[in-house]
């Protein structure tokens, strides 16, 4: 049978790698779903202040704990690092990574909200 801080330890991986995309692709369902906008800023705001400021998500502390709980080893480095993305050098991720990941969210954020922006600006009525 499973220890059941083992599934709460998955769980906490499974929301990790949910908001990990949520941070990088999340603007593109705002084109869909506007108001989920006040929910994806934040989020990417804080996944581009984890990569530039050389932070630990505060995920993953709590993922370790619980894994070594269990008797599992746990994990050095970042979440993705460890479970999406293992880097080239084993001491971890290079801060030229880091830096290209912090920059890839608020970039691709801006387009798509950029993209909504001119749809709705395009559909406004004009007043003169």
């Amino acid at each position: 049978m499973t220890h059941p801080l083992r599934l709460v330890a998955d769980a906490v991986a499974l929301l990790h790698l949910a908001f990990v995309p949520f941070v990088a692709f999340g603007g593109l369902p705002v084109w869909r779903w506007p108001r989920l906008a006040g929910l994806h800023r934040p989020a990417a705001g804080w996944g581009v202040l984890v990569e530039f400021a050389d932070r630990t998500c505060p995920l993953t502390p709590p993922e370790n704990h619980l894994r070594r709980a269990v008797g599992e080893a746990g994990y050095t480095g970042g979440h993705i690092d460890h479970h999406l993305w293992p880097p080239p050098d084993p001491a971890g991720s290079t801060r030229e990574g880091q830096w290209a990941l912090g920059a890839g969210a608020p970039i691709l954020d801006g387009a798509a909200h950029g993209v909504l922006l001119a749809r709705r600006w395009r559909r406004a009525p004009r007043r003169w």
